[in-house]
């Protein structure tokens, strides 16, 4: 497989993104080649200076950058020679299998949406992140692609989120749970009400579906894909993570008042750095954007190689399963079920 990195769009320039890369290389073997694509001066001088090896490494030139501030639609119609359209096109064109980027979200979005194109019978394209729990951790889909959502999109965002944890993160039997007020199928609004009843459809066959899940559900470890549209999938991820950060700087502050608590620190030392260590986003490495034809993995911008290394070994294993024929295969399943269970007709549309 070969995959295609923006190396231009981080905060912390290419250098740090090639090292991620090499460290990715040297973990997994079965990556035949990188694309590097950037400002070909730039990404040559840190390739020599990080020392990759160029035998697997491809430099793809990119005159112009999508930044932070461009506003993603009108910054691609203006720079269309920039370094995450020109790795978008290296998978429309079929010499990668999937991007990885830091660069701005909205614009990697919206670039693999228009030139990829969703996969058959897929409306829409879903970011997938993966939050660290307890017990391990659940994917919360979708996490920002999507802020208006039709019921039948939450039943795809529900299919394509139990591939992922099954065929990427390893859990035999991923039990599903759509994001609501209450665990009574009355619960909810329009959207999740009718939304329970196509995942309620298909389950068990396609879907270990659970029913609604609260707040309170998801650091209890009794679900492992969490279903909801982008409006509230962004602020519970967002919530999340600052909510993390926070907690650990008061833990710091309250364990550095007196030397007691210094001491008893000192002694939990290990337990803290644990869980500090099992919290952080760089351990899954970014949020797949599913759904589309090709593999697409979106970074934080302040990714650093830990990062980027394991945004491209995930990268490498979903295409190793070949997700997208798994989800191609179990959403044409799930349209056979709705329409045997005569929820939907054959002439449905849903886009």
């Amino acid at each position: 497989m070969r995959i295609a990195v923006d190396v231009m769009g981080g905060d912390h320039g290419c250098g740090v993104v090639i090292e991620g890369v090499k460290s990715a290389l040297n973990s997994n073997d079965r990556i035949r080649g990188v694309y590097l694509v950037g400002n070909r001066q730039d990404v040559e001088a840190a390739v020599k200076k990080v020392g990759l090896d160029g035998e697997r490494v491809q430099i793809v030139h990119a005159s112009e950058v999508l930044t932070m501030n461009d506003k993603p639609v009108v910054g691609l119609r203006r720079k269309k020679d920039c370094s995450i359209l020109k790795a978008v096109d290296l998978v429309k064109d079929g010499h990668a299998q999937a991007i990885i980027s830091p660069g701005n979200t909205g614009g990697v979005v919206a670039a693999s949406t228009i030139r990829l194109r969703q996969l058959p019978e897929v409306d829409r394209p879903v970011i997938a992140t993966v939050i660290p729990t307890p017990k391990g951790g659940f994917v919360l889909l979708d996490s920002g692609a999507n802020v208006e959502c039709r019921p039948f999109h939450l039943l795809q965002f529900a299919v394509m989120g139990s591939v992922y944890s099954r065929e990427v993160l390893g859990c035999a039997k991923p039990r599903v749970g759509l994001l609501s007020i209450g665990t009574e199928e009355s619960k909810g609004n329009e959207l999740t009400l009718e939304a329970f009843k196509f995942c309620n459809s298909c389950r068990p066959d396609i879907l270990n579906f659970v029913g609604n899940v609260e707040g309170h559900d998801l650091f209890a470890g009794r679900v492992d894909v969490v279903v909801c549209d982008g409006f509230i999938g962004n602020i519970v991820l967002k919530t999340c993570e600052s909510m993390a950060a926070e907690l650990f700087n008061w833990f710091k502050s309250e364990l550095q008042k007196n030397p007691v608590r210094r001491f008893g620190a000192l002694l939990a030392k290990n337990a803290f750095l644990n869980i500090k260590n099992r919290v952080d986003p760089d351990t899954y490495g970014g949020a797949p954007l599913l759904g589309l034809n090709g593999l697409v993995m979106i970074t934080h911008g302040s990714a650093k190689k830990k990062a980027i290394k394991n945004a491209v070994l995930f990268a490498a294993e979903a295409v190793q399963h070949h997700i997208n024929e798994v989800i191609t295969d179990e959403i044409q399943q799930t349209y056979a079920k709705l329409e045997k269970d005569r929820l939907i007709s054959p002439s449905t549309t849903t886009s």
